[in-house]
């Protein structure tokens, strides 16, 4: 499974808990083909302490998401879209919106 989304892509979760919530990639794991979100699908862990100056406790931190549950975001529509690429000026790619047309 190819993934067509890229690090720092803005996307909307799809299902699950947090539906409907939105936020940046901050990385993509391509052998589970999971994303994680910023401030999405939080989870806590707990740190031992490694030195006096790194204390250790409850640690919040982004969980993983499966890349089939998020969608791309277009800012135009306010939802999660499909998207079709398309060279652009300077024959660079870049990502088109299928609802409205815009560059995403």
């Amino acid at each position: 499974m190819t993934i067509r989304l890229k690090k720092d892509d803005v996307v909307q979760v799809l299902t699950g808990k947090e539906k409907d919530k939105t936020g940046k990639i901050l990385r993509i794991d391509q052998k589970n083909n999971r994303v994680y979100i910023d401030k999405v699908n939080m989870i806590k862990r707990h740190i031992k302490p490694k030195s006096a100056q790194e204390p250790g406790g409850i640690v919040d931190k982004e969980g993983p998401v499966h890349i089939s549950n998020v969608g791309l975001y277009c800012n135009k529509c306010k939802t999660a879209v499909k998207f079709s690429s398309k060279a652009g000026e300077d024959n660079k790619k870049v990502r088109i919106c299928k609802k409205c047309g815009s560059e995403v």
